[in-house]
């Protein structure tokens, strides 16, 4: 079943704000059978919705539209969408209600702008937002389909899961049957990885492909994709090439979901019992931050010192300030310093360090921007890594942090 996305709001188009609706949209209609052939941003622009629409119906018979609902004047999908479905804005009682519901439930009060939110077009099926004031909507034209969601996403989200992928699959049925499965490889370049995995590929049947997804420098995600009408035959093939797979890389392969690094060494550092801290300072707390966003963290990871200055360094994680002094902050004596420094601190078996230069400023020929160094530590074993990333602040950052939990998954699983 092939659908388009219609992403709607200025704050998009400028860069303001990054649209995450559609990519959640089509991880969690993919394994259905559902397939987007169509995805477009536009702005708040009754022109470019109306087009925009005519577009996608041209190439599929489903459409799926985020944002542009709110209580404001800027926001003009629901009339856009009256004149072009047909019918007229009428009070809706049922909808009325919900929106008092959800605003007392928020303590809030209503007022002229929110109560805007139950006039909704009698041209649509109406599907009860249970977290937001805007309610979702449900046209119908010509045997085609339109629903009109809210642009945030957990109100999204939240009403995709509890109606509306139900309804979606009940109206367009399908026997074709998506399987994915994702495994996480370390140790191999991108180019090395398909030399290596030439002849299982060949090997693979039509319906079913390998796609290379690298964090380059860090680690490749190999998803395996299968498509079939029957779904007991694809499960034991995915099964089939899955072990394969396995058998081939072996421990190369540190996890075999779709798990973002913090997670996987979560699950590492439970199964063996052991206790991580981090001691950072180009990174600013941010391996702490993505550590602790996985439920359940506080069984292992016991804390951070954020040592931005050296002063902190010297101080609180007992780098000899003449280490710094002959070395430079950024160097790997200092982190293999701070690495240590922390876990006698706080007395953890594991910990990362960092400490380089993200930008924009602050490079020399020697230590451009972008250099970092990065050390792990496994009781009596550290590991250190200088590396260049490149890109903005925000990006060295990311990169750095992901690179140290990569680092420590590599000493704990001996890769």
């Amino acid at each position: 079943m092939d659908y388009s996305i219609i992403v709607i709001g200025d704050e998009l188009l400028i860069g303001q704000v990054t649209d995450t609706n559609s990519g959640w949209i089509a991880r969690h209609l993919t394994p259905f059978g559902w397939n987007p052939k169509f995805v477009k941003v536009i702005g708040d622009n009754a022109e470019q919705i109306t087009q925009a629409i005519d577009e996608a119906f041209a190439q599929t018979d489903c459409v799926l539209m985020t944002g542009g609902l709110g209580p404001t004047k800027d926001d003009i999908t629901k009339p856009t969408l009256c004149r072009y479905f047909g019918g007229s804005l009428v009070l809706d009682e049922p909808t009325r209600l919900n929106v008092m519901e959800v605003v007392n439930r928020l303590n809030l009060k209503i007022n002229d702008y929110t109560a805007r939110q139950a006039l909704v077009p009698t041209s649509c099926r109406i599907i009860q937002n249970q977290v937001g004031t805007a309610p979702i909507m449900w046209f119908e034209k010509g045997g085609k389909v339109l629903v009109s969601l809210p642009g945030v996403p957990f109100e999204t989200e939240t009403m995709m899961k509890r109606s509306v992928i139900h309804l979606l699959t009940e109206r367009f049925p399908t026997d074709i049957h998506i399987c994915h499965r994702t495994f996480i490889v370390v140790g191999y370049p991108e180019s090395d990885l398909a030399i290596r995995l030439n002849d299982y590929e060949l090997s693979l049947p039509t319906h079913i492909h390998l796609a290379y997804l690298p964090q380059p420098g860090l680690y490749i995600r190999l998803r395996l994709t299968g498509t079939l009408a029957n779904s007991d035959m694809l499960t034991e093939q995915m099964d089939t090439f899955s072990r394969k797979l396995t058998e081939l890389l072996g421990s190369s392969i540190i996890c075999d979901e779709d798990k973002p690094t913090e997670a996987i060494l979560g699950d590492v550092l439970t199964r063996m019992n052991l206790t991580l801290s981090t001691a950072e300072s180009c990174t600013g707390g941010n391996i702490a931050h993505r550590i602790t966003s996985v439920a359940g963290s506080s069984q292992y990871f016991m804390g951070s010192v954020v040592a931005y200055d050296n002063s902190i360094k010297s101080s609180v994680l007992h780098v000899p300030s003449q280490l710094i002094n002959d070395f430079g902050a950024v160097s790997e004596h200092t982190v293999r310093a701070m690495v240590n420094g922390v876990c006698d601190m706080m007395h953890t078996q594991c910990a990362i360090a960092t400490s380089g230069i993200a930008g924009p400023g602050g490079g020399t020929p020697d230590k451009p921007v972008g250099t970092v160094w990065v050390a792990a530590k496994y009781g009596n074993s550290v590991v250190a890594e200088k590396k260049l990333f490149f890109g903005n602040r925000a990006q060295v950052i990311e990169r750095a942090t992901t690179h140290g939990i990569t680092l420590l998954l590599r000493l704990l699983l001996n890769l």
